[in-house]
């Protein structure tokens, strides 16, 4: 995955949001924290994997990439905020979890980032998330696809006043 560019186009969104919205001399940080727990939630909730009650499938694969990379957007939005390098050396994290143990990974390493705002909380945060794609079944380059997708409806999205 092209970090660099993906940073690049996470930037140009929110430059236009900020403008739009007047929010260029605020700190969003709270509010793009709070922001990624809903999104990874939302995630969570169409792959159904904690609903042990419930014999209803997951949604469909497309349904759960798009909305992982909403979680990718603000992951990016977050390292921009803190001037993180665009150029970010992510490792491949491995663990033997299942998804839900992963879901609770990674809303735990949020939850540290949101408590220390370092570089270290946030790459390992990044590391979580990026694991849990690829434990979704998600490649590098299915996930940078629909970001570039996701991207491009965002910003219509602004441009219609959304």
């Amino acid at each position: 995955m092209n970090f660099s560019i993906l940073f690049n186009m996470q930037q140009e969104l929110d430059s236009k949001i900020e403008a739009q919205h007047q929010l260029q001399n605020e700190n969003l940080i709270e509010r793009k924290v709070l922001a990624l727990l809903v999104e990874v939630g939302e995630l969570a909730n169409e792959t159904r994997c904690f609903k042990f009650w419930s014999l209803k499938p997951s949604a469909s694969t497309s349904v759960i990439l798009e909305e992982y990379v909403d979680g990718i957007h603000f992951i990016l939005s977050l390292g921009l905020e803190m001037k993180v390098n665009r150029l970010l050396d992510l490792n491949e994290v491995q663990a033997d979890r299942t998804i839900t143990e992963q879901f609770l990974k990674v809303y735990e390493t949020i939850q540290a980032f949101k408590k220390d705002q370092s570089h270290a909380t946030y790459k390992e945060m990044f590391e979580e998330y990026l694991l849990l794609g690829k434990l979704l079944g998600f490649s590098s380059k299915q996930v940078e696809e629909a970001y570039i997708s996701k991207n491009e409806v965002n910003h219509q999205r602004q441009e219609q006043g959304y």
